[in-house]
């Protein structure tokens, strides 16, 4: 009886997913985290297994395997990808590799999740969108992870906008905002190289805010004109490895940054909203501000990042009497994801987007319908940062997205 019971407990077990990730410095401990805890948290129609994580120095990686809970370690993606026990493979590298390994996955029929921004360029993005369609047809999926989209408090803004309670658009106000770049001291970490980068604050920061402005308002950008700068052109050459985002590191001589520290656009939306954006590496005393604004003809939301459990709210057709903003907190059982946590009032952190970019993967693969962004949706902020790009190189003139 008791071997039966086993049994029949083993055939309802969901079947598993293996994970294999390339990368495991900032972002790889990030989804790390979102794949070991996922399951543990969320009733899931598969089982995510970390299965095994990659990366060059044979040290480092194995280090970042027993401490993130992977089974085993790789020195080479292509060894990864060729895994049996590798179902999906999450790219969390530089941007200069996403292509050759997310078509390279795709091909050997692999489910891909690859970090944002999408690619360095349009042309591998559009490489790597041609990829993900091959691959759909033999039933293979291809994510991007734009990880704020699973802020409860930004899913709970879709739904209100989605459900008319902002009316007609009017205008979006996007500012992502850091400051650790400040110090001309700061080394000369890969983010500050175009060839392995694609970008800086724009790419790293504005392919975020970008996303989030086309996501949350339900249309894409059509034009911008834009400004961007390198406040620090030479910075000096870590002798090692930079611990973080940057520092930790000797420094050997200087060498040139080829990236913007700072990005500012204004942009139109298809249905003629106003979209302002302005994102940076060097705002002092900046860690991680995030913040949107979006005004329409009914009311108008507003969200911070540092104040991430929280959503701001104002229904203009209420009395002027008693109308204004109100604060939302986002931690109730019927706010997105918020049904797997904790009682309300109980508050998430940064690394639970994670949580729930790994819980939305796994039931879209499954068959569900989780609105999780593809590679096609990579793709068109890629062209909006190009296109922000070719605006900054006309003195601003106003150029269209390709859509």
């Amino acid at each position: 009886m008791a071997q039966r019971d086993q049994t029949q407990q083993e055939s309802a077990a969901p079947p598993t997913l293996g994970i294999g990730m390339v990368g495991y410095a900032f972002m790889g401990a990030a989804h790390s985290q979102g794949w070991r805890t996922a399951g543990h948290v969320f009733d899931l129609p598969m089982r995510p297994v970390l299965a095994a994580v990659c990366g060059r120095d044979r040290a480092a990686v194995e280090a970042a395997a027993g401490r993130h809970g992977w089974a085993a370690a790789e020195t080479d993606w292509r060894a990864l990808i060729a895994r049996d026990d590798v179902h999906l493979v999450d790219i969390c590298t530089p941007g200069d590799s996403h292509a050759e390994i997310a078509v390279a996955a795709l091909e050997a029929g692999k489910h891909v999740l690859c970090e944002k921004p999408l690619a360095n360029t349009v042309a591998e993005a559009e490489v790597m969108t041609a990829a993900a369609r091959s691959a759909a047809a033999r039933g293979r999926s291809a994510f991007v992870g734009f990880n704020y989209r699973r802020v409860p408090a930004l899913a709970h803004a879709r739904r209100l906008i989605e459900d008319g309670r902002l009316g007609a658009l009017r205008h979006v106000r996007a500012v992502y905002l850091q400051d650790w770049l400040t110090d001309p001291a700061s080394p000369l970490t890969w983010r500050l190289d175009k060839d392995r980068a694609g970008s800086g604050a724009l790419g790293d920061l504005g392919a975020h805010v970008v996303d989030l402005t086309q996501y949350l308002a339900g249309e894409p950008l059509v034009a911008v004109s834009a400004l961007t700068e390198t406040f620090v052109r030479e910075r000096p050459r870590p002798a090692g490895p930079a611990g973080g985002l940057g520092g930790g590191a000797a420094a050997v001589g200087t060498g040139p940054v080829t990236v913007d520290d700072a990005a500012a656009f204004t942009g139109r939306l298809g249905s003629g909203a106003l979209v302002t954006v302005e994102v940076t590496r060097m705002a002092a005393g900046r860690k991680n501000a995030l913040r949107l604004e979006i005004n329409g003809e009914r009311g108008s939301l507003a969200f911070d990042l540092e104040r991430l459990n929280e959503l701001s709210f104002h229904d203009h057709t209420e009395s002027a009497a008693t109308a204004g903003f109100r604060r939302v907190l986002v931690t109730e059982p019927e706010h997105p994801y918020l049904e797997a946590w904790w009682p309300p009032g109980h508050t998430l952190g940064y690394e639970h987007t994670f949580v729930h970019q790994a819980r939305d993967v796994v039931c879209a693969i499954a068959g569900g319908t989780p609105d999780v962004p593809t590679f096609a949706d990579g793709l068109q902020v890629q062209r909006v940062l190009a296109a922000v790009e070719e605006s900054a190189a006309k003195n601003s003139v106003l150029t269209p997205v390709t859509l």
